[in-house]
This record gives structure tokens, sequence and C-alpha cells, in this order.
């Protein structure tokens, strides 16, 4: 008899094959979890129920993903420290590697350099371990280790920060000698100017100068002086026009016409005296209100005697000490003057690269320079020179000579030691051959006193042909 198998339901076909399935994910899953390091064991017991052998597998699963996490982030966060250490061991090698420079020490120079040859070696490493995943960092470990080293770094690069600022403070003190010296050096500098000033222009020998004996001699020994000061001021500006690399010839054409020509380089600076003088004695004989300060003038006598007063008061006084303690008189307004009249500001800024002596004076202050330092004295010796035309019983003229003038002896002395002119030139004009020199121009003017004449000094032109 032949027996007859059950046929399968539909429905205990479908639960198999939901539990096979369910077998095969759990399989799947766990193979991940030991690629990661992590053995998931799995009891048969789970799959009785469906819903709670899902539950448990996701909970185990993403328990161990975030311990993975945290564990791949710790790994992370203290390569980046190590990474961040061996940078500062490299910043403080190099800072080592450059104050070895300085002096040079061989020594130290080979030691950074093999401390920088090191960190990168480090560095190379743990970036081969990083691309091969095959770090094996402990986390702790490393960050303790990665402080200690980035502390001990910091701890050198400030060491050699502070050698190194002490040797700029070694080097700046001895600058402050060095300009202390330089200083010392000016000064005792400025003092044998001012010496040579008084001993190549004494004003001694009219201390004992007395008012009733006045006479034209005076005012021309005084002359003298005053021309000296004036020539040691005209070599000090050139001398600073000179360092400030002008062209000298160029200023010489400014102040005398173009076919001006000089046959000594040395010569130019009569050019540059005649400048000068100009400036300086203009107005000579204007007003004497201006040196008295009154608003009328006293009788000729009363005059000639204050004037004379004022030239036996102001003669012995430095003229630096007096303007600075005596703005306002008449002396100081008069030096302010004349340098913002003779040193314009273009020159003043292209010979000290600044303004600084105009905006002092403007201010009513004095300059502390070699270069005021003599304009002062010279201005000094104008002033005086000015009193004294006013104390003289006679009456004094100024005279400028004009250019192509023919000269004479009478008026006229030539700055020139040497003869522009050969005797035969000489003879030729004593007969009327119209070859004798002529002015080029005025370089100190003449003085007139009375019936007196204190020749005005020329520059002459080689006589014509």
């Amino acid at each position: 008899m032949e027996t007859i198998k059950p046929k399968p339901s539909k429905k205990s076909k479908t639960r198999f094959a939901k539990t096979f399935q369910k077998v095969i994910n759990l399989r799947n899953a766990t193979r991940i979890a030991s690629s990661n390091g992590i053995c998931v064991l799995v009891s048969h017991n789970k799959f009785k129920e469906d819903s709670s052998i899902h539950g448990g597998k996701s909970q185990i699963f993403e328990r161990n993903e975030e311990d993975v996490k945290a564990r791949n982030r710790a790994v992370m966060e203290a390569l980046v420290a190590k990474l961040f250490a061996s940078v500062t061991s490299i910043k403080a090698a190099y800072a080592e590697l450059q104050m070895a420079q300085s002096p040079y020490n061989s020594e130290a120079i080979h030691a950074a350099d093999q401390a920088v040859v090191d960190e990168l070696k480090v560095i190379s490493e743990l970036k081969r371990s990083f691309l091969k995943k095959e770090l094996d960092l402990s986390p702790q470990v490393t960050f303790m280790l990665s402080e200690i080293q980035e502390q001990q770094s910091l701890m050198k690069t400030y060491e050699i920060t502070i050698k190194k600022l002490q040797a700029e403070s070694e080097q700046k003190d001895s600058g402050i000698v060095a300009l202390k010296k330089k200083l010392g050096e000016s000064i005792s500098f400025n003092k044998s100017l001012e010496k040579k000033l008084n001993a190549s222009g004494s004003l001694s020998m009219f201390d004992n100068l007395q008012f009733p004996l006045l006479n034209p001699t005076h005012f021309a020994q005084f002359l003298h002086y005053t021309l000296r000061s004036i020539r040691n001021f005209v070599k000090l500006m050139i001398r600073e026009m000179e360092s400030a690399s002008w062209d000298l010839n160029a200023a010489v054409q400014c102040i005398v016409d173009s076919d001006t020509k000089f046959p000594e380089p040395t010569h130019r600076s009569f050019a540059f005296e005649s400048f000068v003088c100009k400036t300086m004695f203009e107005g000579f004989t204007a007003d004497a209100n201006f040196i008295l300060h009154h608003d009328s003038l006293p009788h000729d006598k009363q005059l000639n005697h204050q004037m004379f007063e004022k030239f036996m008061k102001l003669k012995p006084v430095n003229p630096k000490i007096f303007i600075s303690q005596n703005p306002n008189s008449t002396f100081a307004k008069f030096t302010r003057s004349k340098y913002l009249q003779l040193v314009h500001a273009k020159m003043e800024c292209s010979l000290f690269g600044n303004l600084n002596q105009r905006k002092i004076l403007n201010s009513g202050g004095v300059p502390d320079t070699t270069f005021f330092a003599a304009f002062a004295e010279m201005s000094k010796r104008v002033w005086l020179l000015r009193c004294l035309a006013f104390s003289l019983h006679n009456d004094v003229t100024i005279f400028q000579v004009r250019k192509n003038s023919r000269f004479s002896e009478v008026y006229m002395q030539c700055v020139t030691e040497e003869t522009l002119f050969s005797p035969a030139d000489m003879n030729d004009s004593a007969v009327g051959s119209g070859s004798e020199p002529r002015v080029r121009f005025t370089v100190v003017p003449g003085f007139k006193i009375g019936e007196t004449v204190v020749q005005s000094r020329v520059y002459l032109s080689p006589p014509s042909r």
C-alpha cells in the first residue's frame, strides 16, 4: 500500500526562508565586526524569537561601532599631538641654528641640523604608518610624551630668544658707547671751531675803544674781521653743499651770469661770498630805528653814542646765548630775518634733510648746530659793524660796482691773489688800447665814510682782445 507524504504548507516555507535569511545576515555582520578587531559571539538560542534576535544584534553592533570610532578618534588626536610636538622641536632647532650663525659655532650648527633631520624622520615614519593603517599608538602615553616634548622645545626656544635679546642689548650698548664717543668728538670739534672763529677774528683789540676817538680806520679794521667770519661761513656752506652732492657749477650760475668763467675751481667761492655779502649788507644804512627800537631818532650825537654803547655791549657776548636769552631783541630779529632770507627752505631741506633749524628759529628758539653757530657769529659781526657805522661822526654810505665797470684802484680791490692780466695788458691799457680788465661781479661792497673810501672787493674778468 503506497504511503502518502503530506505536502508542506505555504506558511511553513515562508517562515523557513525568513529564518535562513536572518542567519546569512548575521554571518555577514559578524564578519564585518571581526575585520575591525571585534569578536562577536552569537548564541543559537537567540534565533528562537524573531524580534529578540534582530534587536540584540543591532545593539551589539552599534555599541562596538561607537567604541571603534572613539578609539580611532583618540589615536588621531594623539597623532596630531605628536605631529605638533615634532614641528615645535623643528622650530626650536631652527632657532638654535640661526643663533649659531653669528657668532659662528660649528658644533651647535651640526647639533641643530641633526635635530631637524631626526624630527623629519619621525614625521616621515608617522606619515608612512598612517597611510598603511599601521598606527600602533597608545593615546594616553603619546599625549603625555608629546606634551613633554613640546614644553621642552618651547623652553629651548625661549632660552634662544633670551640669548638673542641679550646679544642685541650688548650690541646696542656698544652702539651707545660709540655714539657717546662720537658726540664727544663733535663737541670737541665745535669748541675748536668756536675757538678758531674767535682766533681768526678776535675782537679783543676793540675792548679799549673809546667813543670820542672813533674814526674810519676803526671801521675798516672791524670790517676786516667781519669779512673773515663771512668767509668762514661760506667755506662751511660749500662743504655742506658738497656733502649733499650739489652741483656747485649750477649753483654758481644761479648767482652770477652763466658766461662767467673761473680759471680756478677755488674761485667759485667768490660767487658764494658775493651772494652772502649782498644778503647780509642789504639795508645796511637804511634806518637806525630798527637797531635802537625807538619810534623816533635822537639827535646825532646822542644817536652815535647810543649806537656805540650797543656795539660795546654786544661785542663780547656769545651770539647764540644772547639770542636765546633775548629772543625779542633787535639783534635776534635781525639774525632770524637774515637766516630765513639767506638760507631758503629748499636749500635747508637739501643740505640737512629737514627744516628743523627753520622751525626752531620761527618758534623763537636757537638751533644747536655748527652751521647756525657760524651763521650767528657772522650775523653778530655784521650787526656790530652796522652799529659802529652809526657810531661814527661822519655819514656812512655803501656802494656796489656795476658789471663791466672799468677797474679803479681807488674804489676797488681785486679778490684774487694772482693778477688776471699780464703787464703787457697793463701797458696796453695805459695807452688806451681798451684792453683793461673789467669787473665781473662785486664780492664785497665798498663804503664811503665822509671823504674816506673803503675799497670794495671785486672779481675781475680777463681783458678782451
